[in-house]
This record gives structure tokens, C-alpha cells and sequence, in this order.
């Protein structure tokens, strides 16, 4: 978790500022009937996961929903920083960043750039 949670540090402000409710949980792997929800055979094959509405996509008139929540698969990803050997806190924040991403709603290249604007992870 505290990798995590340094990843949340280094979000820029002007988004970190839209986070508050987000909440950030880590679980061993992701369980059946997430992985056949997203359509995924392997659990291996999923490191994080946002479940929450995204913002562009709230209304006022919406029921009552749960809390924004990213899910982080501890052994998903240490499968991946050891098969890859990328540095474990920059994989880390790399998963938390593309989450996050998904709660504003980004594109693939809106996260690409996002990805490209974090600076190093702390150590």
C-alpha cells in the first residue's frame, strides 16, 4: 500500500484536487466474476481496476451510487515485475495512474500523456 499511496502523491493537483472518495484497495488477485465481467481468462492478465462512475459521465439526477474505488492485484503485479523486471514502485504507480485515469474518463493517449507528465516514483 505504500507504494501505492506514494503513486497518489505524485498525481499533478489539478487533478489530485478531483480524487477525494476515491478510495484504493489491494487484493491478492482479481476473483471470477471480475475477471468474466471484463472478459479476461487469466487472472495474471489484470493488475488494476477502477469501478466507479466517471466523472464526465455523472449527473445530478443519479441514484445514490458506491464510493469510487481502484483495485490494485498484488500478484498480477509482481508476476508482471518479475517477468518484465521494470522497477516495482514505477510499475506501481504506472497501474495506479491508468486507474485513476479511468475515473476522469481519459483516452488511451490522454493516459499515454499523463503516464508521461508523473515524475519518478519516491523512493
Amino acid at each position: 500500500m505504500i507504494l501505492a499511496e506514494a503513486a497518489l502523491d505524485a498525481i499533478p493537483q489539478h487533478l489530485a484536487r478531483h480524487l477525494d472518495g476515491v478510495g484504493i484497495m489491494v487484493e491478492e488477485r482479481p476473483d471470477d466474476a471480475t475477471l468474466d465481467e471484463m472478459g479476461i481468462d487469466s487472472p495474471w492478465d489484470l493488475t488494476g481496476l477502477y469501478r466507479g462512475t466517471p466523472l464526465g459521465s455523472r449527473s445530478i439526477s443519479d441514484p445514490a451510487r458506491m464510493p469510487d474505488t481502484i483495485l490494485l492485484y498484488r500478484e498480477p503485479i509482481l508476476l508482471e515485475w518479475i517477468e518484465t523486471g521494470v522497477d516495482l514502485a514505477q510499475l506501481v504507480q504506472n497501474v495506479v495512474v491508468h486507474e485513476i485515469a479511468h475515473h476522469f474518463g481519459f483516452s488511451d493517449a490522454e493516459i499515454e500523456a499523463l503516464e508521461q507528465q508523473m515524475p519518478p516514483p519516491r523512493r
